[in-house]
């Protein structure tokens, strides 16, 4: 897969994955922006609206129409929150016109044409959002934030998060806050569109079996061409700095049947390089099924249904999950500690490393086996400011001996601990 990339405006990049492995093309765009109390909201309210219409197609049922007309092309978009940013995704997937039975349609234009005009020229009614749009998507929204506690594992690591970044951006919930959907009205709404996508970061991808022509496309756009160059308002990852940190124990109580014990951990890198480092410690503590926490928590200890770790490289953290009888919270609680500890000491084998990197390395060879984790690679490395290929990622890897997983094991830190009970 050959990524190229070109800043076609000041703050505005083309970026094309060029592969002859798929029989279709697929389009994506992602705007970028701050996390922020004040936005956060409407950032996810103007997600779910732009898909309810555009100008020349107003309503879903019109975008759907013409999905279809694309040889049964799909739609779809998404609301993320990476590191200190907001990101609002949107995608066309859609034949490629190689494999069309006639060949004087041109389905990547109309699907150029079309995903820019859902972003960037929404349907409008009296200078704002539809207000009948709007209050559907407040409803839904409404429903998101509610329906967060349906999922205990899930709303556990949510809170978790919350109160290890308490009064800063990371701690903010993605789908915004209930109490702010009454004070957003559709020109207001609006507007605030206006400013976001005129000082986003924008990034267009496009992923298949390209002619040179496609950058043109993009660039002799109406909508590409009435955006504005700018200074994008988007947080790069930076290393974090080193403090010191006394742990900080939550506990809450719901109507639950297992208890979920999270345990978010901070890693005091020194650079990016350890970053792949990280990954490695992550692997072999908790992030595969022959890591020290399934095996010796989940399998020989029997404290713990769910034992796994997760690292999450834009904020240098990782965070410890597991589903447990509430009984078990004190003995799960240390042994957990003790794998924790055992890392330290260096007390895993040759064998873990060399598991760890084949696991990681396959993870990286699929990146090119589907069109959207390719994208997604390139676009973690955009945000990142980085340019590792997955050739050098792999390299990266393969070079980690075991001093490097311990000295990462001694930077890691319990931050907050958070159980939910009964």
């Amino acid at each position: 897969m050959e990524h190229e990339v070109k800043e076609i405006k000041k703050g505005i990049k083309f970026h094309t994955l060029n592969t002859d492995k798929f029989k279709t093309n697929l389009f994506a765009i992602f705007l970028s922006t701050k996390l922020d109390r004040e936005n956060v909201t409407k950032n996810a309210l103007i997600s779910m609206l732009l898909r309810r219409g555009s100008r020349t197609m107003n309503s879903q049922e019109e975008i759907s129409k013409k999905m279809e007309e694309l040889y049964g092309a799909s739609f779809d978009c998404g609301l993320d929150k990476t590191g200190d940013n907001q990101v609002l995704k949107f995608y066309i997937e859609a034949i490629n016109d190689n494999y069309l039975p006639q060949h004087n349609e041109n389905i990547l234009k109309i699907v150029i044409e079309s995903l820019l005009e859902i972003v960037f020229d929404p349907y409008i009614e009296n200078d704002g959002f539809k207000k009948e749009y709007l209050e559907q998507e407040k409803n839904n929204v409404k429903q998101r934030i509610e329906g967060k506690i349906d999922n205990k594992a899930r709303y556990s690591l949510e809170r978790a998060i919350e109160e290890m970044y308490k009064n800063e951006p990371y701690g903010l919930y993605k789908f915004g806050y209930i109490e702010d959907l009454d004070k957003i009205n559709e020109k207001d709404l609006y507007k605030y569109y206006i400013d976001l996508i005129n000082n986003c970061k924008i990034d267009i991808f496009l992923s298949g079996n390209l002619s040179d022509d496609v950058e043109k496309l993009i660039e002799e756009n109406e909508n590409i061409k009435n955006l504005q160059e700018r200074e994008p308002q988007f947080e790069v990852p930076k290393i974090p700095e080193k403090k010191d940190i006394k742990e900080n124990i939550v506990t809450e109580s719901m109507e639950v049947t297992q208890g979920k014990l999270v345990i978010g951990l901070n890693v005091n890198i020194d650079n990016d390089e350890e970053k792949y480092w990280t990954l490695m410690y992550n692997s072999i503590l908790g992030g595969s099924a022959n890591s020290k926490l399934f095996q010796n928590v989940r399998e020989k200890a029997h404290l713990a249904y769910v034992a796994s770790s997760t690292y999450y490289r834009f904020k240098s953290i990782i965070f410890i999950n597991s589903g447990i009888e509430i009984s078990n919270y004190d003995n799960a609680l240390e042994l957990i500690r003790k794998q924790i500890e055992e890392m330290k000491q260096g007390n895993f084998t040759e064998e873990e490393i060399d598991n760890s990197k084949k696991g990681i390395i396959a993870a990286i060879n699929t990146i090119d086996d589907e069109q959207d984790t390719g994208i997604t690679y390139y676009f973690g490395q955009e945000l990142a400011e980085s340019n590792v290929s997955e050739e050098e990622y792999i390299k990266k890897i393969e070079n980690i001996n075991k001093e490097n997983i311990v000295d990462i094991a001694n930077k890691v830190q319990i931050n907050t601990i958070y159980f939910l009970k009964d």
